[in-house]
């Protein structure tokens, strides 16, 4: 899996770097997961991507989607060319999402919250209608700062959706700081078991990890939740709070796509 992750990683500062965005520490932290989903567990078919018994995925934390993008490019949803059209005049690819700007985008989404909410009602609506799809959606740490989220929480844990699995990316910075600084979220995982969930805790970098939480049985909704670093894959961005509004310039694209180039 290094040469997937070593890919996406490279299209993420590719991307960030021309169209000189924000949020690259964002999208660093959830590559792992990603690639996970894609390309070892999400029932879905880039030929025919509106199947309806897919599993359907979803980015709540939208600010992430190079990584999305880097991701669905590269298993074959649309051309890699695509990828040079990210967030700039006449692009294709908007910062946040839109489900109508390529194929494989589930949601418009960025407003925090908003996509967890969301999830929890396609996950009731298959269960109405016996669809076997299954639905994923990933949020940021500082994203359960939002008290839709655990609206939902409490409804999907009532009405027994086993067939949702949220992903927490646990990388413990948010916009402003750090996340445990800015409204604490631990026990975390004290706190989801509270609600009702079945829980796991992973490496939100060990694929072995993140396979194994995400297809092993559960009767619950369940809800893994990933520590990462935001950042990872570049040490001089690694655990940086800067790194969720800057965008790299010529000398820190260079060293940083020389970092990666290097890694084994």
């Amino acid at each position: 899996m290094l040469d997937i992750t070593k890919r996406v990683r490279t299209h993420i500062l590719d991307m960030t770097h021309y169209s000189k965005s924000s949020h690259i520490g964002s999208a660093l932290s959830i590559v792992e997961i990603l690639i996970t989903l894609y390309f070892k567990v999400l029932n879905t078919d880039p030929k025919n991507p509106q199947k309806s018994d897919r599993d359907k995925f979803i980015l709540s934390k939208a600010h992430g989607s190079v990584a999305l993008y880097a991701v669905l490019a590269e298993k074959g949803f649309f051309p890699l060319s695509y990828l040079k059209k990210y967030y700039i005049d006449g692009g294709i690819l908007p910062g946040h999402l839109d489900r109508l700007s390529v194929p494989g985008i589930e949601i418009s989404a960025g407003s925090l919250g908003h996509g967890f909410s969301i999830s929890i009602g396609m996950a009731i609506s298959n269960k109405k209608t016996g669809n076997k799809g299954r639905i994923f959606v990933l949020i940021g740490d500082g994203e359960c700062n939002e008290g839709s989220v655990w609206e939902g929480v409490m409804l999907a844990a009532h009405l027994k959706l086993d067939n949702v699995i949220a992903i927490v990316d646990y990388n413990k910075i948010q916009s402003f700081g750090k996340t445990n600084e800015v409204i604490n979220q631990e026990p975390i995982l004290d706190r989801w078991r509270s609600f009702g969930w079945d829980v796991k805790e992973v490496d939100g970098h060990n694929f072995d990890q993140l396979f194994e939480a995400l297809t092993s049985t559960h009767e619950k909704p369940r809800v893994i939740i990933a520590h990462t670093i935001k950042g990872k894959g570049v040490s001089f961005m690694e655990d940086k709070l800067e790194w969720h509004y800057k965008s790299p310039n010529d000398d820190e694209y260079k060293e940083a796509i020389d970092e990666i180039e290097r890694e084994n």
